[in-house]
């Protein structure tokens, strides 16, 4: 069977899974302010954090005031709230709207070439539609998000030359692009299906943007072979199945676009030309509790995946002979296939949870991700860390966040490296952050960060690298 067909295959099987509920579990997440902790999930007619009520309900986001800040997920109604009862009458038509201003400021106070101060942001503003409400169609969503990117890089403006970006927001091209449009339909109690412009972190490896360092967000597999895993902002063709299974499991499979036009530094709604092969993730999950009934107790998520690429890859050490490309000057090795897997889990360990939300006390994540070492240069990556909500009673909302992580370059890029005399040989980067975030009011975020990076670049010579950071967000 060809590449291709083995993709297709993989999603038509997991229509023959059987059924049950699952959820995306967001352990960092802020708790609910007092006022709301008690408020029915579905209370906000208008809140597009959460999408249209179904059988199969997978709020991405387990706390109603997080997403503010996460720049890759929708945000809640903010500053203007529900001026003229505007929100609450598009609600009531099925109609949210959002939009929200997020900013990543940093100062590198050691390490790098220069010392700077470097600010970069992203304004969203989205819709989403409950078909249900609109037409009659029972279990349809169609979402639309427009994305516009702007600011410097204190990466490469400093020249700390990490390999994870130390504003995560940055990158894809500071342009406005199209970056969600999609359709999803339910379809019986058990099966979802989600078609149209999207990309694969949206729904595999899922993880937060809460920290500021790239190694602590979105999909993990992105972080490292982004070139054709590509995370939000980037827009792709793309088609995803997930099934409901017993005892709180799930199983999905997806078929995504790759397309380099994509990356285009220009704005586009859709590309039509250029395809490259196509990127078939595979994943199965399992949540538990935070809820009322039978399940409850403290909320947790498990998940392991993996995918292949059928786009050419070019080889990180060899040319077609099989000799070093450094050396011969010749053009690499092509590869006719990439892949990967990942891990990831999240577990609250402490404290009170309310209807799949974890509000106070102390949790953890753990995310790993191994990539081919044929052609991936960054080929693993270890993210641990904790988040702790409730720590100052008298600020409603806060959390602390604590993360550490590895990004290992390949050996075999390594090799290569040592083959050019006066090269350095890079080796594996380590970070760590330190964020607490408040909430001054229901649409304000602000997340005062302190980063440390050994090894920046992988290069052990090079000096440490300390940025002190700020990333605050708007909801209007």
């Amino acid at each position: 069977m060809t590449l291709p067909g083995f993709a297709l295959g993989l999603v038509a099987a997991t229509l023959l899974a059987g059924a049950a509920q699952a959820q995306q579990i967001d352990v960092g997440a802020s708790p609910p302010a007092p006022d709301t902790a008690e408020a029915a999930p579905d209370s906000s007619q208008g809140d597009t954090q959460r999408r249209p009520r179904t059988p199969i309900s997978r709020t991405r986001d387990t706390s109603p005031s997080a997403l503010i800040g996460d720049t890759q997920s929708t945000p809640p109604p903010g500053l203007i709230g529900d001026w003229q009862d505007i929100r609450t009458r598009l609600g009531q038509r099925g109609i949210g709207v959002t939009a929200r201003y997020a900013s990543e400021s940093g100062y590198n106070f050691a390490g790098g070439d220069r010392k700077l101060f470097r600010e970069t942001g992203q304004f969203d503003a989205g819709v989403l539609l409950d078909l249900d409400k609109l037409v009659g169609l029972t279990g349809g969503a169609f979402q639309a998000t427009v994305t516009w990117r702007r600011g410097r890089n204190l990466t490469t403006d400093a020249g700390i030359d990490s390999l994870q970006q130390v504003q995560e927001v940055y990158g894809r091209g500071q342009t406005v692009r199209v970056t969600q449009l999609w359709y999803e339909q339910r379809i019986g109690e058990a099966v979802e299906i989600k078609l149209g412009r999207t990309n694969p972190g949206e729904d595999f490896a899922v993880f937060s943007c809460h920290f500021m360092n790239l190694s602590f967000c979105g999909a993990q597999p992105g972080n490292l072979v982004g070139d054709y895993w590509q995370n939000w902002p980037i827009g792709q063709w793309g088609a995803r199945v997930r099934v409901a299974l017993p005892q709180d499991l799930y199983v999905q499979g997806g078929v995504y676009e790759i397309n380099p036009r994509n990356l285009d530094n220009d704005f586009f709604i859709a590309r039509f030309k250029g395809a490259t092969g196509v990127l078939v993730p595979v994943e199965i999950g399992w949540t538990r509790g935070g809820d009322a009934g039978e399940r409850g107790g403290n909320v947790g998520s498990y998940k392991v995946g993996g995918w292949i690429g059928t786009a050419n890859g070019d080889d990180v050490l060899f040319d077609a002979n099989r000799n070093a490309s450094v050396v011969t000057g010749l053009s690499p090795l092509r590869r006719s296939s990439r892949y990967g897997v990942y891990a990831t889990m999240q577990q609250q360990l402490t404290g009170t949870s309310k209807d799949g939300k974890s509000l106070t006390g102390l949790s953890m994540f753990a995310n790993v991700t191994q990539a081919d070492r044929a052609t991936s240069v960054t080929d693993n990556q270890v993210s641990l860390g904790l988040f702790y909500k409730g720590l100052v009673p008298a600020v409603p909302g806060d959390v602390l966040g604590v993360g550490v992580a590895r990004t290992n370059v390949n050996g075999r890029a390594a090799r290569a490296d040592r083959l050019v005399p006066g090269t350095a040989v890079r080796h594996a980067e380590y970070a760590a952050e330190v964020y607490y975030s408040i909430h001054p009011a229901d649409w304000l975020e602000l997340r005062p960060n302190l980063q440390y990076i050994h090894h920046p670049g992988g290069i052990r010579q090079a000096d440490d690298v300390g940025v002190l950071g700020m990333k605050a967000a708007i909801t209007l």
